[in-house]
């Protein structure tokens, strides 16, 4: 039994076809779009590579701009392939290309929806990405002198002022890495001197922060250094100065702006996907119900449509048996094409025999 049977006239397959043709048109624009959110979110995610440990986030938006270019194309051929179909004579030069095309657009509309899902399953690999990237981050701030790691200084600095956070979890993280480059460490100095020992790495640890870390909100000079120590500081109380330093790691504020994009681009990648599959259920009932027209004979005659000829367990039971039989071996009593001598074949034996023994 068909699934999603439905009767057509001749003037219902001919407006399906029309409505189709604008429909793939519009698809054209879906297309487009997605091919430009997929650029402007790779250009996005760009602008912070240098603190995320891995790429592996770049899928995204290679995935929408790869289906956006696909479906450009796809519905760019479909909607001359729907306004043809609305003439039998037109659709026999598209005959052979409706089941492929079917098939194609099928799969392209299978992929906007692993799209769009993976807008909204990206965030694990995201704050994983961008911890380990922060950690390394925050560990090369001081190498303004080393290639490659010059920029990350400036792009640290960037990042906090820009999103109000400091550090990757918080500013404390800043007190156990050395953010200041050996080369403006006085080592005449006792005090240094000391600090450097103290540390099994010999690293320059100490309380305070980059200025980035300072916030713009806050009602008396920054504090950057000696930040736990208040009696160092002049009316200074660590744990009622929240305005002092910005209190949000940066981990946690690039996930929140990435989610906040990457849901908003989900949602219309999901609405597309909408959009495409009632475009290809329209196709599929075009395709079938021409083909019926042809094996009819009339033109002008009723068909029937649907989304599949069997119903889902007949289809799979179908694919089914068809797999089981590939590469069969048959014995050699039930090979179908082994050779049967015929009545015919036994009478050509002996004349051919008698044959041979008169040459002789």
């Amino acid at each position: 039994m068909a699934v999603g049977k439905v009767t057509f006239t001749k003037a219902e397959r001919e407006k399906l076809a029309e409505v189709l043709w604008l429909l793939n048109w519009i698809s054209v624009v879906t297309g487009v779009t997605l091919f430009g959110l997929g650029v402007f979110l790779k250009i996005e995610i760009q602008k912070w590579q240098e603190v995320m440990s891995e790429q592996g986030i770049l899928d995204v938006p290679h995935m929408l701009i790869a289906t956006g270019l696909a479906a450009c194309c796809i519905n760019f051929l479909g909607g001359k392939i729907c306004l043809d179909c609305a003439d039998t004579n037109k659709f026999l030069r598209w005959k052979m290309m409706m089941m492929p095309y079917v098939v194609c657009t099928f799969f392209f509309t299978s992929c906007i929806l692993v799209g769009a899902l993976m807008c909204y399953s990206i965030r694990g690999q995201l704050e994983e990405s961008l911890f380990l990237g922060l950690r390394n981050a925050m560990r090369y701030y001081k190498d303004t002198h080393i290639p490659g790691r010059c920029y990350l200084k400036r792009t640290l600095d960037q990042l906090q002022i820009q999103f109000h956070c400091c550090g990757n979890t918080g500013y404390q993280d800043w007190f156990h890495v050395q953010w200041i480059s050996n080369r403006y460490l006085d080592m005449t100095s006792s005090a240094v001197v000391d600090r450097l020992r103290s540390n099994v790495e010999g690293k320059y640890l100490m309380d305070g922060v980059p200025f980035s870390c300072c916030s713009t909100f806050s009602p008396r000079p920054c504090i950057q250094q000696q930040v736990s120590n208040s009696s160092a500081h002049f009316n200074y109380n660590l744990h009622s100065q929240q305005l002092n330093l910005w209190r949000r790691g940066c981990q946690q504020a690039l996930v929140d702006h990435y989610t906040s994009i990457m849901q908003s681009i989900g949602l219309t990648v999901l609405l597309v996907w909408l959009f495409e599959l009632m475009v290809l259920t329209g196709v599929r009932y075009l395709q079938t119900a021409m083909v019926n027209v042809l094996l009819l004979g009339d033109p002008d005659s009723e068909s029937n449509g649907w989304i599949l000829e069997n119903s889902l367990v007949e289809t799979a039971w179908s694919n089914f048996n068809i797999i089981k039989n590939l590469g069969k071996c048959y014995q050699t009593d039930d090979d179908p094409n082994i050779n049967i001598p015929t009545a015919a074949a036994e009478q050509e034996i002996p004349a051919k025999q008698v044959q041979i023994d008169m040459t002789r």
